[in-house]
C-alpha cells in the first residue's frame, strides 16, 4: 500500500529512542522529512546519523526541552523555516513521574501536568496555523494504555493522558472542517526505555528480576509477549497518511490484547 507520505513534512517529540525513534525511522522510510525533537543532544544527532543512513530521508535534529513552551515555538519555526511546510505532528513526551495516587507529591502532579497534558495542547496549537495554511494536517498522540486500564505506580499518566483523550475530542471536532485529522495512539506492554523503568520499580517491589517482571508483563497479553516500537510506529505512519482520511477523534490501542475492556 502506498501511503502517499512522500514530501510530507512531520515533527516528532522524544525522538532520539524508543517509540519516537521508531516513528522518525518509518515515516522517514515512508519520504517524510523529518524534524526530531529531544532534550539529549547527543542522543538526538546519533539517532538522526542513523535515520539518515537507513533511509536516505532528509532529517532535522533540534535538541530541546519540550517541557518548555519557548522550545516548541521555536521547534516548529525552525522546521517550517527548513522545510518549507508542516504536514504531521507526532505528539511524544517522555511521560510523567512514576508516583502513586495517593503519595503524588506536588512537584510529580507540576511536571506530570506540564509534560502530560499541556504539551499536547501547545504542541498542537502552535501547528495549527500551518496546517490550515496548506488545507488539512494529521495531529498524533502518543498517550499509553493507562487511558484504559490503571497501571501500579503509573497514577499521574492515566490522570494526565485521559485529559489529553477529552482534549484531542474537542480538538478533532473543531478542526475536522480544516481536513485536519486528530488522534491518539496507546501503547501497552512496549519495549522501550520508559517501560523497562516501571517494569524495574515493579520487580524491586515484588523482589524478583527484571526478567522475571519482563515475563509476567509478557504474559498479560493476548499475544503472550512483549511488543516492539516499530509496531506502534507502523500505526502511526498510516494514521499519518491519506489512506487514514475518514478516520478522526478516535484513541486507538496497541498493546497485544493487553487491556481486556470492550470500550
Amino acid at each position: 500500500m502506498d501511503l502517499e507520505l512522500a514530501g510530507k513534512v512531520a515533527i516528532i517529540g522524544g525522538a532520539s529512542k524508543g517509540l519516537g525513534r521508531a516513528c522518525a525511522e518509518v515515516l522517514a522510510q515512508e519520504g517524510v522529512k523529518v524534524a526530531m525533537c529531544s532534550r539529549t543532544k547527543a542522543d538526538l544527532d546519533a539517532a538522526a546519523d542513523e535515520i539518515r543512513e537507513s533511509t536516505g530521508g532528509d532529517v532535522m535534529s533540534f535538541p530541546g526541552d519540550l517541557d518548555n513552551h519557548s522550545t516548541i515555538i521555536d521547534l516548529v519555526a525552525a522546521t517550517v523555516e527548513r522545510f518549507g511546510q508542516l504536514d504531521i505532528m507526532v505528539n511524544n513526551s517522555g511521560g510523567p513521574p512514576l508516583a502513586r495516587a495517593a503519595t503524588a507529591d506536588e512537584d510529580q502532579w507540576a511536571v506530570a501536568v506540564q509534560r502530560s497534558l499541556l504539551f499536547f495542547a501547545r504542541m498542537s496549537r502552535e501547528s495549527l496555523p500551518h496546517m490550515r495554511n496548506q488545507g488539512g494536517g494529521r495531529i498524533i498522540n502518543i498517550l499509553a494504555s493507562t487511558v484504559y486500564n490503571p497501571i501500579p505506580n503509573l497514577a499521574l499518566s492515566g490522570a494526565t493522558r485521559m485529559g489529553v483523550v477529552a482534549w484531542a475530542k474537542s480538538l478533532a471536532d473543531e478542526v475536522g472542517r480544516d481536513n485536519i485529522l486528530v488522534n491518539n495512539v496507546c501503547p501497552g506492554s512496549i519495549l522501550s526505555d520508559r517501560m523497562l523503568s516501571n517494569v524495574t520499580s515493579r520487580a524491586n517491589e515484588l523482589g524478583i528480576s527484571v526478567e522475571e517482571a519482563l515475563a509476567q508483563r509478557a504474559s498479560e497479553t493476548a499475544l503472550g509477549r512483549v511488543g516492539q516500537p516499530v509496531e506502534l510506529a507502523n500505526l502511526v505512519a498510516f494514521l499519518a497518511s491519506t489512506k487514514s482520511s475518514y478516520i478522526t477523534g478516535t484513541t486507538i490501542l496497541v498493546d497485544g490484547g493487553l487491556v481486556r475492556s470492550v470500550m
